[in-house]
């Protein structure tokens, strides 16, 4: 199992949150399947998974969706990883986040969690920070709309139009970040678009 990868896209489990700014991440996973042609089936772990290939001869994807809510990620992603013997830096966390602009996807290793509770959740599970992320721009609110009320509403009609790309490039993101590692990854999606 050395080069095995634990993707988790973080959400809120349900039909009610599917299409919400918070659900980003599971977005991304499932476009890491669909490329695949692989489906999710129930896990023990208290997730969806799909066992899968990075490309034939590649490194092993277990791309998963926990099935608690966002809050309480942890518990999923560090029973996944001691199912699969996967250690923090093989753990890809793909999420939403606030205070990245919409329709940008920024990576990086470690550090704090930025207020984001499924990312607090995880590290503590894993009893580590050190796990690589993905995090996809959602924007904040505008006006004095709740933070907290603008993740759980669904992307608006402009976003919509622009959502396609922005989650088929983090899943870009995520390849390219197992492939060729974070430098690479970061190079490619940090810099200013044309």
């Amino acid at each position: 199992m050395a080069d095995t990868w634990l993707v988790v896209g973080l959400g809120n489990p349900g039909s009610r949150y599917e299409s919400t700014r918070h659900n980003v991440g599971q977005m991304v996973v499932d476009e890491l399947a669909a490329r695949r042609s692989e489906s999710f089936r129930a896990h023990k772990a208290q997730a969806r998974v799909a066992e899968t290939w990075l490309r034939p001869g590649g490194a092993k994807l277990v791309l998963a969706k926990p099935n608690s809510f966002m809050n309480v990620s942890g518990g999923p992603v560090s029973a996944l990883a001691n199912f699969y013997s996967i250690a923090p830096e093989r753990v890809v966390v793909v999420h939403d986040e606030l205070d990245i602009p919409f329709d940008t996807i920024k990576l990086k290793t470690g550090g704090g969690h930025g207020g984001h509770n499924g990312v607090r959740d995880v590290a503590k599970a894993l009893d580590s920070p050190e796990f690589p992320r993905v995090r996809v721009g959602i924007g904040r609110p505008p006006g004095r709309q709740d933070a907290a009320d603008w993740v759980l509403d669904p992307f608006g009609a402009t976003e919509r139009k622009t959502l396609p790309i922005l989650v088929g490039d983090a899943a870009d993101a995520v390849e390219q970040l197992i492939s060729e590692g974070l430098v690479a990854a970061q190079q490619r999606f940090h810099a200013p678009r044309e």
